[in-house]
Parts: structure tokens; C-alpha cells; sequence
């Protein structure tokens, strides 16, 4: 399957639909999920076009595990967090819903993931409000 330039993904990273935005390098950004799976959730994404991981390249892709590694650090330390789930899938068979490369960074637990997956849209009042405390934990 080709790259889709008008996922919602590809539309956030070219400012056409806003985020809440955590983080954001020359690689790649940060953001909230807006219908988390559990307090706090956020997404990280490469500003290369891929589908999935197999498809990224080898810098595309150590770029957003350096930024995965600063947004979990930054949820340990704003929300308490004492464990992070990484979740990637990669393609729609393994569940993947939007098709832009992306790694979901969600505080907690397995066990304590309260919503399936895109499923319930967020306060954004809230969201925002649980962003800044990651942000300030980044520093």
C-alpha cells in the first residue's frame, strides 16, 4: 500500500490539524492522544512518511525511540507514573488504524488500559491540562 499524504497523522504534521503537542524535533513530534486508553496517553510519530516500522528508516527510526524514551521519562516523573506501556502495530491486520508509522506511550499498566483503543474521544480541557504536566517534566 502507498503512503496516504492525507492521513491525520500527515495533516498534523503539516499544521492542518492541530495537536496537543508534547514535544517536537527535527525528526520527529509528540502529542496527546485524543481518545486515550488511559491517563495521560501520547503518540509519537516520525515526520517521515512510513506506514509501518518496516518501511521507516534506520534514522527515522532511532529518532523516535530517543523521543519515546524522553516522553515516557517525562510521564514517570509529571504523572507518577511507575510503568509505560510501548505499543506499535504495524498495518491494519495487526490493528493499526491510522497509516503513518506511530508509537503509543501510555502511562500505567497493561492491565489498567480503561479504553479500547480509539475509542473514547477525551475532555481537551483535561487532555491539555495533563499535557502540561508532561511538558514541564520535560524540561
Amino acid at each position: 500500500m502507498a503512503y496516504d499524504t492525507n492521513n491525520i497523522f500527515a495533516k498534523i504534521l503539516r499544521g492542518e490539524i492541530p495537536c496537543i503537542k508534547l514535544y517536537e524535533d527535527a525528526h520527529t513530534l509528540a502529542f496527546m492522544d485524543i481518545m486515550p486508553q488511559a491517563e495521560g496517553h501520547a503518540l509519537v510519530i516520525p515526520k517521515e512518511p512510513a506506514i509501518t516500522l518496516f518501511e521507516l528508516s534506520d534514522e527515522a527510526a532511532a529518532a523516535c525511540m530517543a523521543t519515546v524514551r524522553r516522553i515516557g521519562l517525562a510521564q514517570k516523573k509529571g504523572l507518577g507514573a511507575e510503568g509505560i506501556v510501548l505499543m506499535q502495530l504495524n498495518g491494519a491486520a495487526a490493528g493499526q488504524t491510522v497509516p503513518h508509522f506511530h508509537i503509543h506511550s501510555i502511562p500505567g499498566s497493561i492491565a489498567e488500559l480503561r479504553n479500547p483503543h480509539a475509542s473514547v474521544m477525551a475532555d481537551m480541557a483535561h487532555l491539555q491540562a495533563v499535557a502540561e504536566k508532561i511538558r514541564a517534566a520535560l524540561g
